[in-house]
């Protein structure tokens, strides 16, 4: 997964309908920018440094994949979308909306375009006294002082007024409350593990991963298939078992559900492929016998892509012992598990067509996503 950035940014508004612009704005950042951890409340205060109507302000903390120059420019653009002019002056105007990074990760940035802290953060109350609210603690490092500190020494006697409206976190509306557990599965390089700690991370969920790395038989599977089928279904099935009924076992207080990236049923698919039918049909046997002791995910979620974009991330992710997975086995594997779905009634299922998409890499196409799967109109098979 690549690296995510934190940001803590600043917004303000004193032109027009100000409190909506705010909600515009940090809608359009989670949109276009990232995951919003939180957001403070909205003061009303003072025009600084010039004569003109107040200013509602707020600040938001931000998770992104973005480095700081595309957050710069990403900001800008939202600026300019909801109406900001450009200005050739240095003197201070009204705006429909102004967005300042005032911290990224604890850098110390200072370009011809962009200081990072904000340079003038800690004069001004407010931009300190919304930033308190969500990031106390949090240390300048220029300053090397908390904000709780820099609100204190501040000169700025601007009063400010926080007004009992809260705007709205965008990410409220991908609801996952009514679920306790959610499994993603999909084909060989689908991107199941990827949408598991995605939604992970943004929703609080506690993280299942397989353990397949650790599987010392894959590897020679996929050299002598026929040799090693039986034996690597058996180990991944008692591995499935024993991880899924642990990790199920033990609730976290802290987490808000659980979320996997494969289904102990994916056991049945694959060994259906590989095996020959004698063999499938004790291992089926075998199957069933732990499988009704297993809990079933409240929400199944298959992610399908069609073969050449299976093979592209493959190649992608670069594990040596699948780059000579041939597309009959992929296809095959597709098969299996929409006729399994197709045909069983016990699992709530969402079967969703990514392969014109880029979840990981397009934050459009995450969303697209996240949609698909909290829609509680989309038909489920």
């Amino acid at each position: 997964m690549n690296l995510t950035n934190h940001v803590y940014i600043a917004l303000g508004s004193n032109k027009g309908d100000r409190l909506k612009y705010l909600q515009d704005a940090v809608d359009l950042i989670f949109t276009e920018i990232g995951k919003v951890n939180s957001i403070a409340k909205v003061y009303n205060t003072p025009a600084f440094g010039f004569e003109g109507d107040d200013f509602l302000n707020t600040c938001i903390y931000v998770e992104t994949l973005c480095v700081v120059e595309e957050v710069l420019e990403k900001l800008q653009t939202i600026e300019t979308k909801l109406g900001r002019e450009k200005s050739l002056s240095q003197t201070y105007e009204s705006r429909p909306i102004d967005l300042d990074i005032l911290f990224f990760n604890a850098e110390i940035i200072q370009t011809k375009t962009l200081q990072v802290p904000h340079p003038e953060l800690q004069n001004r109350q407010f931009v300190l006294q919304p930033l308190k609210d969500i990031a106390l603690k949090v240390v300048h490092p220029k300053l090397n002082k908390t904000v709780e500190t820099l609100v204190g020494e501040c000169e700025d006697q601007s009063e400010l007024e926080a007004i009992k409206i809260w705007l709205k976190n965008p990410s409220k509306q991908f609801d996952f409350s009514k679920y306790n557990y959610i499994a993603i599965e999909g084909n060989i390089g689908a991107g199941k593990t990827s949408l598991a700690h995605l939604i992970s991370n943004d929703f609080n969920a506690k993280l299942i991963l397989e353990r397949f790395a650790d599987n010392p038989f894959l590897p020679k599977f996929y050299e002598e298939p026929q040799r090693y089928a039986f034996t690597l279904e058996m180990s991944f099935l008692a591995d499935r078992y024993q991880q899924i009924s642990d990790d199920l076992s033990q609730l976290d207080l802290f987490k808000d559900f659980m979320v996997s990236d494969y289904d102990i049923y994916k056991s049945l698919i694959f060994s259906k492929i590989t095996l020959p039918e004698d063999e499938f049909k004790l291992y089926r046997k075998l199957f069933y016998l732990m499988y009704k002791d297993i809990a079933k995910p409240e929400l199944y979620v298959y992610l399908y892509q069609n073969t050449e974009r299976l093979q592209a991330n493959i190649k992608k992710r670069g594990r040596d012992y699948e780059q000579n997975i041939e597309d009959e086995y992929l296809e095959k594997i597709n098969s299996g598990y929409l006729d399994f779905l197709k045909n069983q009634s016990e699992l709530n299922v969402k079967i969703i067509d990514i392969s014109d998409k880029d979840f990981v890499k397009n934050r459009a196409d995450y969303l697209w996503l996240l949609g698909e799967i909290c829609d509680s109109d989309k038909k489920e098979l």
